[in-house]
């Protein structure tokens, strides 16, 4: 009877630790998994482009993609995918592939995709860049700036 009130208990306490992780982090996608669950289940996205040396994607990290409330709207009405605006893979997406074509060119090169979604007439692409697109995968906002969690809540309720 001891031993299975023990292994009740252990059981509960990490199902209870399983649950609360998933609701203190953002359940971050690849490209690749976004066009899979788009199939399955059309919804709001959020890109989120970043590079390591940038000092303000840095603090978003830190605190607006930590705080509970962001979390938690990311995870139950959005698509979140996270991309190193310099990365060097290979990306297959909506039948097309997509490279970093600046690589060896420039000293931070910059990657097809965050040149695509994130660019600007007569402005260089700058980080943080945040993009938001609607259920039909069409582009409604983009941001070139650090969100606090409040203003992060009130794009994500837009």
């Amino acid at each position: 009877m001891l031993i299975r009130v023990s292994t009740y208990l252990l059981f509960a306490l990490l199902c209870q630790t399983i649950s609360a992780q998933q609701t203190t982090t953002i359940d971050w996608l690849t490209f690749e998994q976004l066009e899979d669950s788009l199939k399955v289940k059309p919804k709001k996205v959020l890109i989120n482009f970043y590079a390591d040396w940038c000092v303000y994607c840095k603090k978003m990290e830190k605190v607006g993609f930590r705080d509970l409330k962001v979390i938690s709207k990311l995870n139950t009405s959005y698509y979140a995918v996270k991309m190193n605006a310099e990365s060097t893979d290979t990306i297959s997406f909506g039948g097309g592939i997509f490279v970093n074509k600046q690589l060896g060119t420039k000293r931070n090169p910059t990657h097809e995709i965050p040149l695509l979604l994130a660019s600007r007439k007569n402005r260089p692409f700058t980080l943080p860049a945040l993009i938001v697109l609607n259920e039909k995968f069409e582009i409604t906002a983009r941001y070139f700036e650090y969100l606090s969690p409040k203003k992060l809540l009130k794009v994500l309720d837009e």
